[in-house]
């Protein structure tokens, strides 16, 4: 069984418009939604053996804060360069590359591709996901490379906007 949990990074500064963008943080909403998606996801019993993240900076921040939040290493996230404003066949060919003993895999990269990447994989048709917005996919394969050639057992989409009652 593999899981995978697509990660839109949370909701990032524009204060800064001299910032380039690969460098723009979360700001204060993001600071605050990252976190509480961690927990969400640690109350649910959710394991990730491996996270990846684009080098952008709201990305890696995002990455940071759900791994603070499921007891992940930060040193053991890995910066993927590709995953920067990369399309959903990008993104893919980043997971698929990953060894088949990795069952959980977090994902944390920027839209569209994510979006795109989301309804590809889980056989659904999301506008949008949000920030902060993590599906969860579920397959009963052995390897990464498989994923896309069998429809999901489970699909799943949480977003700080969706108030939990645990959250209000």
């Amino acid at each position: 069984m593999k899981t995978l949990l697509l990660v839109r990074h949370a909701k990032s500064s524009w204060k800064d418009a001299g910032l380039p963008d690969l460098l723009r943080p979360l700001n204060k909403r993001g600071r605050r939604d990252a976190p509480m998606m961690g927990r969400r996801l640690a109350r649910r019993g959710v394991e990730v053996e491996l996270i990846l993240s684009s080098p952008a900076t709201r990305a890696q921040q995002t990455a940071e804060a759900l791994a603070e939040e499921l007891l992940y290493p930060w040193d053991e996230i890995v910066t993927e360069e590709d995953l920067y404003e990369a399309d959903s066949a990008e993104i893919l060919a980043v997971i698929e590359k990953h060894d088949h003993w990795i069952d959980s895999l977090m994902v944390v990269a920027h839209n569209p591709g994510l979006t795109s990447l989301a309804n590809y994989l889980g056989r659904t048709a999301l506008e949008n996901v949000p920030t902060g917005g993590v599906v969860e996919l579920r397959y009963d394969v052995e390897a990464w490379p498989d994923i896309d050639s069998v429809e999901p057992e489970m699909v799943s989409l949480d977003y700080p906007k969706r108030r939990l009652r645990a959250d209000t």
